[in-house]
This record gives C-alpha cells, sequence and structure tokens, in this order.
C-alpha cells in the first residue's frame, strides 16, 4: 500500500451488538444507527472460481445459475456454499466445504484448490464474510447441480466469451452476482 491512511471509527463503532431476530440461517442486528445482517451460529461461506482448461489452451470457467427468491429471478453466480452450517459441521475448513460444494453444485471435482483470501461482498449491509478459492485441474464426475430441490444449471464458459454470455443472460432478464465481476478481467486470476 503507498502511503499510509488515517483511519477514524464510526461514531457507532463501540456501542453494543443488538440482535433484532435470529433464524436458522441469517441473524438481523443492530449497532447504533445501524440495521445490519449476519450468518447465524458463526456459519461462513466458501466461493470458487473454478477454470477448466482445454487441451488447446482455451481457459473455460465454470459457473451456476439458479433461481434466487430474494432476488426474484435466476442469478448466475460463481459455485459457492456455507461452511460448518451441518450440526456438527463447526470447524469445518473452507477448503473442504468448497471441494464438496464445486462437486455437488457442478458436478466437477478439483485436483488442487487455492485459498485467494477472505472478503466482504456488501459491507455497509452484510457483516459475513467468504473464503474466495480458485480451483484447477478439473475433472468432471457427476451433473451437478446441487442437492434436492436447488435445481442448480451449470455453465461451462470460455472466459474469452464471458462477457457476450454475461449481457446476453442481462438482456434476458435474469441477475448477475457481483463476483462475477472480477472475472470480467481475466489477468486478475494470474497463471497456474
Amino acid at each position: 500500500m503507498n502511503g499510509v491512511a488515517i483511519l477514524i471509527k464510526d461514531r457507532d463503532a463501540d456501542l453494543p451488538e443488538q440482535v433484532m431476530w435470529e433464524g436458522r440461517f441469517i441473524t438481523a442486528k443492530q449497532r447504533g444507527r445501524w440495521e445490519y445482517v449476519g450468518r447465524a451460529r458463526g456459519i461462513r461461506a466458501a466461493a470458487i472460481v473454478a477454470l477448466d482448461d482445454d487441451a488447446d489452451g482455451t481457459r473455460h470457467v465454470i459457473l451456476v445459475s439458479q433461481y434466487r427468491v430474494p432476488l426474484g429471478r435466476f442469478c448466475l453466480e460463481i459455485p459457492a456454499g456455507l461452511v460448518g452450517d451441518d450440526a456438527g459441521g463447526e470447524g469445518e475448513e473452507a477448503i473442504t466445504a468448497a471441494a464438496r460444494e464445486l462437486e455437488e453444485e457442478t458436478g466437477y471435482r478439483a485436483a488442487k484448490l487455492e485459498v485467494l483470501g477472505e472478503f466482504y461482498s456488501s459491507p455497509g449491509m452484510i457483516s459475513e464474510c467468504f473464503t474466495l478459492l480458485k480451483a484447477t485441474g478439473l475433472e468432471r464426475v457427476s451433473e451437478g447441480g446441487g442437492t434436492e430441490g436447488e435445481n442448480i444449471t451449470v455453465h461451462r464458459i470460455a472466459l474469452r466469451d464471458l462477457s457476450r454470455f454475461v449481457a446476453e443472460w442481462r438482456r434476458a432478464g435474469h441477475a448477475v452476482d457481483v463476483r462475477i465481476a472480477m472475472l470480467m478481467t481475466p489477468e486478475y486470476l494470474g497463471e497456474d
């Protein structure tokens, strides 16, 4: 980082956090004038950038889509899932959950999973962080589609065609997860 920034906390930062409502997966909270939600019971998430290369070197990304009730429409996303959400799974590692979710949702198994870091998707409204992982050395082992009732559709898209695919997806009236934006600049992914 260039230079040193002076960071000043929000005036409500040290006020007590109040739980307004708690469900099975999310908790609504308030701290001073801030209202926000977070995952219940310490549940976290893992999101996977799954890259698949053809013999000719063409790089593809594996995406998923499913109907998202909060949006009222289908959404294009990178594969993702919850970490430690099953009873007894509180100590689950993000890399373990990512491997499971990748296979469940997409039908692909990764030879290599690399942790890219922890990120926040909407920090003004949600306290949830997710671990972002890069999956390579993919092998198709099933059709995917998620667990019963998820109705996930798998998309294998050449990175060079991703912008066009996303534009067509939007024209059809569907939603696009913000994490797709990082894939619009392939240099972000680096070389294997």
